[in-house]
């Protein structure tokens, strides 16, 4: 039987976000300590899956899928535990993950954090770039994701995402939709207007362009 660890409390919202950040915590103590013996190599095989929807390498040119490739380690394990034991659901990513063991997730998070980060698709909307930078300054998203928004540990890279898929994700934020372990992203996005969160897409997604 496969061993798994401490799963997150399926509670409700009324438990309160406490309870769930002390499981990422308790989960990534978990996973991570064996990262240091991932096998990127194993991962590469693994990941033949993936390439569907996140395409080759974790480099996805479909703005409905994220771009994967060279997001932090304890990110894509975080992500793929949060799937696996059902905490965060979606309809192509929730069947792919229920069958993965923890050596599963930390050779997959190996490989995919090894893959170099491709240039983003677009270039940002030149009227909207000051409006962009000023709404992750007043929001902290700087704070959490880097001055630089590549993200950190468990938190994931925003510079270069889809903008498609930025803005999806901050509306399901927004409306509790997706499943938001700590709080923080919720209450982040609870500020944010249509307009808003329609100039970050569009600023997030361009960062880095040539």
């Amino acid at each position: 039987m496969r061993a798994r660890p401490l799963s997150y409390p399926r509670a409700s919202a009324t438990a309160g976000a406490q309870a769930l950040a002390a499981a990422v915590v308790v989960t990534l103590a978990v996973l991570i300590p064996r990262a240091a013996r991932a096998d990127a190599a194993a991962g590469a095989l693994k990941a033949q899956v993936c390439v569907t929807c996140h395409g080759a390498e974790g480099k996805s040119t479909n703005p409905v899928y994220p771009v994967i490739a060279g997001q932090p380690r304890q990110f894509l394990v975080s992500t793929l535990f949060q799937f696996r034991e059902g905490n965060r659901k979606n309809e192509q990513m929730s069947p792919v993950a229920a069958n993965l063991s923890n050596a599963d997730l930390n050779d997959l998070a190996a490989y995919f954090n090894g893959q170099s980060v491709p240039p983003p698709l677009r270039k940002a909307d030149p009227d909207k770039i000051a409006a962009g930078r000023a709404l992750t300054e007043k929001n902290n998203c700087v704070a959490c994701h880097g001055a630089t928004l590549l993200g950190q540990q468990h938190i994931p890279r925003l510079a270069g995402q889809h903008m498609d898929y930025l803005r999806a994700q901050l509306t399901a934020f927004k409306s509790s939709k997706r499943a938001d372990p700590d709080g923080t992203m919720t209450s982040a996005a609870q500020a944010l207007s249509a307009q808003d969160i329609d100039i970050l897409g569009d600023y997030l997604s361009g960062l880095g362009a040539p």
